[in-house]
């Protein structure tokens, strides 16, 4: 007795799907072969296409959303490349007007060598030493990536100081300013040399030693001259905004401002005096030769 209505069940539903298949077979004939079925097929269709839209809603917004992300990265790290780019082209284009006040001079020189072409790494300022009596900051570049004890760093304006200490991935960069700082100089306008010291606080740099007589005018141009080879020649360093001449004095008393931005700039570079992995010799002779040149 049980098993009776399963077989009734299972003819039933048999029999269902025969007839559907029959009738959707006889609406596609109609279908292809009249008209009739028109206004139905466009009734459907228009109660069926908020549904249609709903449920691709979600294939959509998907869609949107990636193409959302992916322009949001490519515009950032199109950014980025064009920020280093431009913090690079800056820092390069800064020696332009001293090397062609030296080019001037060079030109009536024999033998004279040409000045190597400097390579830069960008590295990012993430920290600052917290010391009050000190001026020093934190790169996220070090020996990993070829920085070195010693080597200069710049920003888009001018120099700011010197790596003093560097480790597998971090670099601690002595700035200009500090007391313990000081950086050879040269007046841009007429080769006038100096020695530049930091005063102590961010925006000042006093020039030791400088005689009575020597040609310095407030506005004047402070560039690295290249002696002592720890700063590469060229470099903007300040410029002069006082010059005091007491009689009672036996030196000249002027101050000077960096061109560095040293408390905003976020972005710095890190010099290489020659082709990565060149020996410092080499920048030695190099100066040794041009100097040589120059005095003949």
């Amino acid at each position: 007795m049980p098993i009776k209505p399963l077989f009734v069940r299972e003819s039933d539903g048999r029999f269902l799907l025969l007839g559907l298949i029959i009738t959707s077979l006889v609406l596609l004939t109609l279908d292809h072969v009249t008209r009739f079925l028109a206004p139905v097929r466009s009734f459907a269709g228009a109660v069926l296409t908020p549904v249609f839209v709903v449920a691709d809603l979600p294939y959509r917004t998907g869609l949107a959303f990636d193409e959302v992300m992916s322009s949001h990265q490519r515009l950032l790290q199109e950014n980025r490349r064009l920020h280093d780019e431009v913090l690079t082209l800056s820092a390069k284009a800064q020696r332009n007007e001293a090397l062609e006040h030296e080019n001037q001079r060079l030109r009536s020189l024999l033998g004279s060598k040409a000045r190597m072409r400097a390579e830069v790494l960008v590295a990012e300022l993430i920290g600052i030493v917290p010391d009050p009596d000190t001026y020093q900051v934190i790169l996220d570049k070090g020996t990993d990536d070829g920085a070195f004890v010693g080597q200069a760093v710049v920003d888009a304006y001018g120099l700011v100081g010197q790596v003093i200490e560097a480790r597998g991935s971090t670099s601690r960069v002595l700035l200009i300013t500090d007391v313990t700082h000081d950086v050879p100089v040269q007046v841009n306008r007429n080769d006038v040399r100096a020695i530049a010291t930091g005063g102590g606080v961010s925006d000042r740099l006093d020039l030791n030693h400088v005689p009575l007589s020597a040609d310095m005018r407030p506005g004047d141009l402070l560039v690295s001259s290249g002696l002592g080879q720890r700063f590469p020649a060229g470099y903007p360093v300040a410029v002069i905004d006082r010059v005091v001449h007491d009689p009672g004095q036996p030196f000249a008393m002027v101050t000077a401002r960096p061109t560095a931005r040293l408390t905003r700039s976020r972005h710095l570079l890190l010099v290489f005096p020659s082709e990565r992995g060149a020996s410092h010799d080499g920048l030695a002779r190099l100066t040794q030769e041009e100097r040589a040149g120059e005095e003949r």
